[in-house]
């Protein structure tokens, strides 16, 4: 797979894994798409970050709203787009320069590599060797499913409420319509 340098990058649908890449002295990042290749003269955090603000909230917003649904203070799981079902989470502190960002819906599986190590498994069948050990793998993409589902619970909740909302007020209307209707007949005696 040939990798095509870029200057500007949003994660996507198509987003799975952002590789920290040494460059001289700086970092850039190698990012694997289902079937494309990247490398980005910015850091995977500056990418994740950007990601953020691009579907209209910051990185600090996303994290505080992973701490507040989950409890999660260390390596949280960043939900970059709820609506488009980008979740992220991190191999490491994020700020550590060798911490890896994985896209959680694209993980078909993951086994316990060599030496703290795991392989990964994404849906396009490329398997991609994570330095991360297996527990930590696992705790992170576990992190990942409770903050999908409690931000999609919340989402539901919020959804329903706003339409039976809206039912209830839209029954109050027809009701007081009909009994406007009904006062207009009995006054101009046509009932």
């Amino acid at each position: 797979m040939e990798k095509k340098i870029i200057e500007e990058y949003e994660i996507n649908s198509s987003t799975l894994i952002i590789f920290p890449l040494k460059y001289g002295s700086k970092v850039y990042s190698k990012i694997i798409e289902l079937e494309e290749e990247f490398i980005s003269p910015f850091r995977p955090i500056d990418i994740i970050k950007k990601s953020c603000i691009f579907f209209g909230c910051s990185y600090e917003g996303r994290k505080e709203g992973t701490r507040q649904l989950i409890g999660i203070t260390h390596k949280v799981p960043i939900s970059i787009s709820p609506t488009n079902f980008i979740y992220f989470f991190p191999t490491t502190s994020p700020e550590n320069i060798q911490c890896i960002w994985i896209a959680h819906e694209h993980i078909i599986d993951f086994k316990k590599g060599s030496k703290d190590t795991t392989n990964v498994t994404f849906i396009n069948k490329a398997c991609v060797e994570v330095p991360i050990s297996y527990t930590s793998f696992q705790n992170q993409y576990l992190r990942t499913v409770l903050l999908r589902s409690k931000l999609s619970q919340r989402l539901e909740e919020t959804t329903w409420e706003f339409y039976t909302k809206r039912q209830k007020a839209s029954e109050e209307k027809s009701n007081y319509l009909t009994a406007g209707n009904r006062k207009w007949h009995e006054r101009s005696g046509s009932i």
